[in-house]
């Protein structure tokens, strides 16, 4: 069991074992929470690159780039006629 003291100004140090657990850095935001049971949870909130790898998955197919960039601009101009009707 890990233990830290809070501060005068509620402030304290997530211990090493834990920031190593967690992977966290430096200017890491985080979320806390206490859940049903009361147990106090804490999620980081910052996302590395190197997080994501893999998060979609293979692509069905690949596209050259010319096809890619006709179907990025289709699909955003679906979604900013669909932003465009509901705000109106």
């Amino acid at each position: 069991m890990t233990r830290a003291t809070l501060t005068s100004k509620g402030q304290t140090t997530i211990p090493k074992d834990i920031r190593d657990r967690l992977a966290l850095k430096a200017g890491d935001r985080l979320e806390f929470w206490i859940d049903a049971n009361g147990t106090i949870c804490v999620l980081p909130l910052t996302r590395r690159i190197a997080d994501l790898r893999g998060l979609l998955g293979k692509p069905k197919q690949r596209l050259p780039g010319a096809k890619l960039d006709r179907a990025i601009r289709e699909g955003w101009g679906k979604r900013w006629r669909r932003v465009a009707r509901s705000s109106a």
